[in-house]
């Protein structure tokens, strides 16, 4: 009977074979392995790769993971600080706020520009509802809209936020004439703790720092207007939606804070028109949030126009579902209604300096 061992003696090319076949095997595993990362690396610098499923990404450390969602479809888009954002503890695409694009054609383009806050408490984004569905429905109007991937609770607090929203209003004003949109006709829709933010740059705007060496910088920072649906607007009680407060500010914010940011006690007569929206049945931000803001910008003659219905709960996005239930069908009417005001504000008009 021939062992093994004599097996190998007396065959030392089938033996060169095998340890050739494994050397082989290794390689290609090497191979395999350096291409994943070299993807992965990729796709961490491209902003777009935020708005596609990653089955291979970890989720902050600090942060709770984002529910299930319907997969949100990649999209071009920039990142608002290329060289990293200020005040980032990390590299992570959720230390790097960016905005997605979602352009009409060129034939449909109108030269309004609308940057979305997706709400979430501060503490995630609805992505989806209340971010890629208003973008395209912006975008069906010939609007350029920006979705903002803006930093998050509990790993950042204010003012953290309120800076990447004012930056992405600077950045589309920065680059209007790169992206054929009008300077003068740039928005903000927000929903919910969105709805907060996008109120925050309405009330906190700059006019930009001409000495900056940062093009983006020397842009200013106040939005032409407002769309609030059913918004956070103030961070006392007893009004103040807990979990956005507490999210932002943490748990022990000081009285100084909470005024600064309860945006209703900061109107003028600077602060861009508003639409708002919201029903008194919200069960999570009350409705007198956004009673409050729109008092506010009457007594400051800052035209408003706002939108109570008597049902609709929290969190209806577009409201497209609401169509078929006979209690609640009106709510269905708000972007329509929304899409005239903003026609007769004259903010849908073709601009001659786009």
């Amino acid at each position: 009977m021939t062992t093994p061992s004599a097996r190998r003696r007396s065959d030392p090319a089938g033996w060169r074979g095998l340890v050739l076949s494994a050397i082989s095997r290794s390689a290609f595993a090497c191979a395999a392995a350096l291409l994943a990362l070299g993807s992965l690396a990729a796709a961490s610098e491209n902003p777009a790769a935020r708005h596609a499923p990653d089955p291979t990404r970890r989720a902050h450390p600090l942060r709770r993971p984002a529910p299930a969602a319907t997969p949100i479809p990649g999209q071009p888009g920039e990142w608002l600080w290329p060289r990293g954002a200020p005040d980032a503890v990390g590299t992570a695409p959720a230390d790097k706020p960016s905005l997605a694009f979602y352009f009409p054609d060129s034939a449909r383009a109108n030269g309004a520009a609308v940057i979305v806050c997706p709400g979430g408490a501060y503490g995630m984004l609805a992505r989806n509802k209340e971010g890629v569905e208003p973008s395209l429905w912006l975008q069906s109007l010939g609007v350029h809209a920006f979705l903002l991937d803006y930093r998050l609770g509990p790993v950042y607090h204010h003012p953290v936020e309120m800076g990447d929203a004012l930056r992405a209003v600077r950045w589309v004003r920065a680059n209007a004439a790169r992206l054929h949109i009008d300077p003068r006709r740039i928005g903000m829709l927000g929903f919910s703790a969105g709805g907060h933010m996008a109120a925050m740059a309405a009330t906190h705007f700059d006019l930009g720092d001409g000495n900056s060496h940062d093009p983006v910088e020397r842009a200013s920072s106040r939005p032409d207007f407002q769309i609030l649906i059913y918004p956070v607007i103030s961070m006392q009680a007893p009004f103040a939606h807990r979990a956005s407060r507490i999210n932002l500010l943490g748990r022990s914010p000081d009285p100084a804070t909470l005024d600064f940011t309860s945006v209703d006690q900061h109107v003028t007569d600077r602060t861009p028109p508003a639409f708002l929206v919201h029903a008194e049945s919200d069960p999570i931000v009350s409705f007198a949030n956004s009673q409050a803001y729109a008092e506010a910008l009457r007594n400051a003659r800052v035209p408003v126009e706002f939108l109570g219905f008597v049902q609709g709960g929290h969190a209806f996005g577009l409201a497209a579902e609401k169509t078929g239930d006979p209690g609640q069908a009106q709510l269905a009417t708000w972007p329509a209604q929304c899409a005239a005001w903003l026609d007769k504000m004259g903010f849908m008009g073709k601009s001659p300096h786009p």
